[in-house]
């Protein structure tokens, strides 16, 4: 098992190497870009040769890159949903680029879930057959509020029934993101019922990425509120997403709240006692 964070690119890709290292991840996640802003920057090409040699000296793999939160390729707004689309299209080619395998999207929103659906994954396979390369794309499940797609399992198995381009779809779990939308992690029978109607829906093969986070909200409140793990509301039930048999082979990112390097570090040690706990106790 492969625990790591996202990591920061401030100051160039040339840093995140090093910072990923010190942080002791073995995987990692970045944004190529500002997560908030629509702006393009120009990623410098040395500043890449630097990251991807960096890369082939470390052993951390795989490497995720995530889209910006401004991304809503559900949109019905068309001068939106064709921003969100060539902005998709844009990492896709960057992270073939970096060498980073797959690409992360939150699913949008839209007040007509169904029309939406329709509507992202056009846009979707419209993304996928302009950057022509091998990466894959990773639906990340949301915590459900407003009118946020993707919350709920069904939706997510609609949206891959839609792509043409099956083997280039596919899921990353979060975990904040589940509880909030009432999928109940702090026992084994309630993992093991999550993990089981995900299976049934969309099929586990499907599922490339766990993003472990604790959560500072109560189980289907919708609200996405990442915390420290094992001291929020999912708690030591953590463990029993990390001891899981089926997820062993997946990598693990967190996405915990951070100060300073020794908040992730906490985490990590945080999240490796929790590996050591008896995934068999417990309900």
């Amino acid at each position: 098992m492969k625990f790591g964070f996202h990591i920061s690119i401030a100051g160039g890709l040339s840093n995140v190497v090093p910072r990923a290292q010190k942080l002791m991840c073995a995987t990692m996640q970045l944004f190529t870009r500002s997560p908030r802003s629509w702006l393009l920057n120009r990623l410098d090409q040395q500043d890449v040769r630097d990251f991807k040699k960096a890369l082939r000296k470390s052993n951390i793999t795989p490497v995720f890159v995530h889209t910006p939160y401004l991304l809503n390729l559900a949109s019905s707004n068309a001068r939106l949903y064709k921003k969100s689309v060539n902005a998709l299209v844009t990492d896709l080619q960057r992270s073939n680029n970096l060498g980073a395998r797959y690409v992360i999207m939150h699913c949008g929103s839209a007040e007509n879930a169904a029309r939406g659906i329709r509507i992202m994954a056009r846009g979707i396979n419209s993304a996928l057959n302009r950057a022509q390369n091998a990466v894959v794309l990773l639906l990340e499940n949301t915590a459900g509020g407003g009118y946020e797609l993707g919350a709920e399992f069904d939706q997510l198995a609609d949206i891959i029934m839609r792509i043409e381009q099956k083997k280039r779809i596919g899921v990353v779990l979060d975990t904040a993101h589940l509880f909030a939308a009432g999928y109940d992690l702090r026992t084994r029978k309630g993992t093991d019922h999550v993990l089981h109607e995900f299976d049934s829906l969309i099929g586990l093969k499907k599922l490339q990425l766990v993003h472990l986070n604790d959560s500072k909200a109560t189980c289907g409140s919708h609200l996405d509120r990442h915390w420290h793990i094992g001291k929020g509301t999912i708690g030591k039930g953590l463990a029993y997403v990390i001891n899981h048999p089926s997820l062993q082979h997946l990598p693990f990112i967190m996405e915990t709240p951070r100060m300073s390097d020794k908040d992730d570090l906490k985490n990590l040690r945080a999240a490796k006692r929790l590996r050591q706990l008896k995934a068999s106790k417990g309900n």
